[in-house]
């Protein structure tokens, strides 16, 4: 398949400001952390850099997957790093961070899809930064109920699992991911007490239909989704799944204004949002906070 899309003038956008982009950088080269940002080569890292934030990437830049997408890498995996929990509390710590983001490679290498190192990473946030919020991006777990509770344990106040696109579509954009196996992760924690806000996002111009979109929000409102980001796909390469279609802005507003009226109370959707972008705000509006 081959991309039939020109990109539009209106994907064009203005570098930002340097701001704090060359702390964090120095920050995360000195605690030897990887970020999503740069890992998945995220449109809107400069912009977060420069405003002193970055969503920690958990558990090494390599992952087990190779999801067409996606531009993780896919080499060889190492043994959870026992530090690196210790090591983002101290980045939280220094960025001054009031909610701090967490992501993770998939890793089908480990028994637990690497839950117990996500667990202990919110562990020691909630011990250096009390007051931090944590907002957790986890893989599917390979649908691991208990993986799942050991997360859920940690208490973070966003459990987000992304679905990515509609099924239809999994074959050849998520060969070794499941529909429904993602959808059931999201309705157990739906279901956890205390309830952590519950959020995914999709991707859009892979080729979906916007009734398969809408069915898609329906789904996930059926098991108490919460929160859903809604961002135009980007190919990181030649080699990827290419971008079948750029969906104008007053699209995204639809279906944003489609997500509000089946009751997502977080509701972000734009050419560039992406699962962690202003994951703050989006918590907040989840919640009905301010």
């Amino acid at each position: 398949m081959t991309s039939t899309a020109r990109k539009p003038d209106w994907l064009k956008r203005r570098l930002p400001r340097p701001g704090q982009s060359d702390s964090v950088t120095g920050l995360l080269t000195d605690l030897r952390l990887n970020t999503v940002c740069q890992e998945a080569m995220c449109p809107n890292c400069g912009e977060c850099f420069s405003q002193g934030t970055a969503t920690f990437l958990l558990l090494g830049p390599n992952c087990t997957r190779n999801c067409a997408f996606c531009a993780v890498g896919h080499g060889q995996v190492t043994p959870p790093d026992m530090t690196e929990p210790d090591r983002v509390a101290q980045a939280v710590a220094r960025l001054h961070l009031t909610f701090a983001v967490l992501t993770m490679v998939t890793r089908d290498d480990l028994p637990d899809g690497g839950a117990a190192h996500v667990s202990r990473t919110i562990a020691a946030i909630r011990q250096k930064c009390p007051d931090t919020g944590v907002e957790v991006l986890i893989s599917d777990l390979r649908g691991d109920r208990q993986a799942l509770a050991e997360v859920l344990d940690a208490r973070p106040e966003v459990l987000n699992h992304n679905l990515e696109t509609i099924p239809r579509l999994y074959p050849e954009v998520r060969p070794q991911a499941r529909f429904d196996r993602s959808l059931q992760l999201l309705e157990r924690a739906s279901a956890r007490q205390p309830r952590p806000v519950v959020k995914s996002g999709l991707m859009l111009g892979l080729g979906e239909e916007k009734h398969e979109v809408v069915q898609a929000l329906r789904d996930l409102r059926s098991i108490g989704c919460d929160s859903i980001t809604l961002g135009q796909y980007l190919a990181p390469s030649k080699n990827h799944h290419p971008v079948i279609r750029y969906v104008p802005p007053p699209e995204f507003e639809e279906y944003a204004d489609v997500a509000l009226s089946l009751g997502f109370t977080g509701v972000a959707g734009g050419p560039y949002v992406r699962s962690s972008y202003h994951a703050e705000e989006l918590f907040k509006k989840a919640k009905k906070i301010g």
